[in-house]
């Protein structure tokens, strides 16, 4: 008998997880971080001006959400995310551990690429908010990517300090 199935989400998917869930439960994963590591060269910029997206890189820690998937809805559940996260394939589809209230479980997530050639972890602050600043895609400027992940994740009483320095660095226009 198959069992129910966790998906732990870092970005968007805390919010708008986009399919049905049992629960939701805060979660902590550590090994890895949210970082705007990923360039985007359609939802957030163009292949002249690529813009960044976020994944989990490697080192430190994220708090994010974990979703309780039914076992009867997993093969719906994968092939939406599917289809919504591997658009250009920069993200592995991964089992993690993580910490939540009542104790830790394992669940799936997707883990930026570092092989990938859209990877650009390690990018300074100045560099990282120059490219934000200057990113347009398909669904809108990455300035506005960068507010709303910012905004939900103060929602969800989430602090992350980098990114609101960040955000006051794409504001100001300070860049390298």
């Amino acid at each position: 008998m198959k069992k129910d199935m966790w998906i732990f989400g870092y970005g968007s998917l805390m919010w708008d997880p986009g399919f049905e869930f049992e629960e939701r439960q805060p979660a902590l994963l550590h090994g890895y971080h949210r970082a705007f590591c990923l360039h985007s060269i359609r939802y957030r910029g163009t292949p002249e001006r690529p813009g960044l997206v976020l994944g989990l890189a490697p080192g430190g820690s994220c708090k994010g959400r974990a979703f309780r998937v039914a076992a009867s809805n997993i093969e719906a559940v994968i092939e939406y995310l599917h289809e919504r996260e591997l658009v250009h394939y920069v993200y592995q589809f991964r089992e993690v551990p993580l910490r939540v209230p009542g104790g830790r479980i394992r669940a799936h997530t997707y883990i930026a690429d570092i092989k990938h050639e859209r990877y650009a972890g390690g990018l300074s602050m100045e560099t990282t908010a120059g490219i934000i600043r200057k990113g347009h895609g398909l669904r809108g400027p990455n300035t506005e990517y960068l507010e709303n992940t910012i905004a939900h994740l103060d929602e969800l009483g989430i602090t992350e300090g980098r990114l609101h320095d960040l955000l006051v660095m794409v504001r100001s226009g300070e860049t390298a």
